[in-house]
């Protein structure tokens, strides 16, 4: 049998042969083994701290009298902790009840109390080597899961999985009649960036935009990519003066610092288009923050704009160099 050397093994047994005979085969896997005598105790155990596996007599008596294997059973399939949990029934006999819980998934597999131990030896490593194949499995899909919602470059929400996320966001502004704003901003003239340095400098460029980004925002703001070099921010609980002090914010701690690629100081720039939602569709409130950062490019680079006009902000370009600061930065 394989090593188990962090494993915990619940067995659960009032059989004094049955646990004489198992805990040493246990013992042998390196794993470390707990046995309790009732049902309530491996209730107890399980729900507590869960083991790596569950040897489970049927003979195991309950000092509740409801507290049956059944009732046991029906308590471990309701709980999240233990949806992944073997569990291995020894019974005396194979009855129809049995087979049920094991076509449902209850349990793992079901053990003749009688067997030998080399075969109680290779039922416990095909238990345990199909739990392992199955989380395996479950990983993957989970990987692809995250990869399909995700910029494969910069590891932020791509544009499908952010209008989603945006759609529930609206639910709950129109539920709790609360603010929500979109800070969407594109790096300036980055297709000149894209020609002089190349397409590997550049997506370095865009990491470390993101970098600096999510260094400002708040656990639950959204951060996405739907274009090459625009960048979405939505701001939950957020209304239009501070998502422009935000944007303020973006532009000189994100933009004014150079980046360093290629052995290059880089100086970036962006403009910003911000939009509130109001509770209406995010597909309209995105058109509206596009719109304002259309706006933006057109009064010049570092511009931030408002759909709604209601805050004038100063554009103002950063200071980014300084007599002291040593740097021969590439600008644009």
């Amino acid at each position: 049998m394989p090593f188990y050397t962090n494993a915990t093994f619940l067995l659960a047994s009032p059989d004094p042969a049955l646990l004489a005979a198992l805990e040493p085969l246990l013992l042998a896997s390196g794993a470390r083994v707990e046995i309790v005598l009732t049902a309530e105790a491996a209730l107890t155990s399980i729900t507590g701290h869960p083991p790596a596996l569950v040897l489970l007599d049927t003979n195991l008596p309950g000092m509740d009298p409801r507290m049956t294997i059944g009732q046991l059973l029906n308590t471990l399939r309701g709980e999240d902790t233990t949806s992944r949990l073997p569990i291995l029934l020894i019974s005396d006999t194979v009855n129809q009840e049995a087979i049920n819980r094991l076509a449902e998934g209850v349990i793992d597999d079901l053990i003749p109390r009688s067997v030998e131990l080399p075969y109680w030896r290779l039922r416990i490593e095909m238990v345990l080597r199909s739990l392992h194949k199955a989380r395996e499995l479950d990983a993957l899909r989970e990987a692809v899961r995250l990869n399909a919602q995700m910029d494969h470059l910069t590891g932020v929400y791509n544009r499908e999985t952010l209008l989603a996320m945006l759609f529930r966001e609206t639910d709950r502004v129109q539920r709790m009649k609360s603010s929500l704003c979109l800070i969407l901003f594109d790096i300036d003239d980055f297709g000149h960036w894209n020609s002089r340095l190349g397409n590997d400098a550049c997506d370095e460029l865009l990491c470390q935009v993101v970098a600096r980004t999510i260094h400002l925002l708040r656990s639950y703001d959204l951060l996405g990519r739907p274009g090459k070099d625009e960048f979405l921010v939505a701001l939950p609980g957020c209304g239009t003066e501070n998502a422009v002090l935000l944007a303020e914010r973006l532009r000189v701690d994100v933009f004014c610092s150079p980046f360093r690629v290629a052995g290059d100081s880089i100086r970036l720039s962006a403009c910003f288009g911000i939009a509130s939602s109001h509770g209406r569709s995010p597909v309209v409130v995105l058109r509206e923050a596009e719109q304002a950062l259309q706006w933006a490019r057109t009064a010049g680079p570092e511009s931030i704009q408002c759909f709604d006009g209601s805050v004038n902000p100063c554009a103002a370009p950063v200071t980014f160099l300084s007599p002291s600061s040593g740097d021969e930065l590439l600008a644009w």
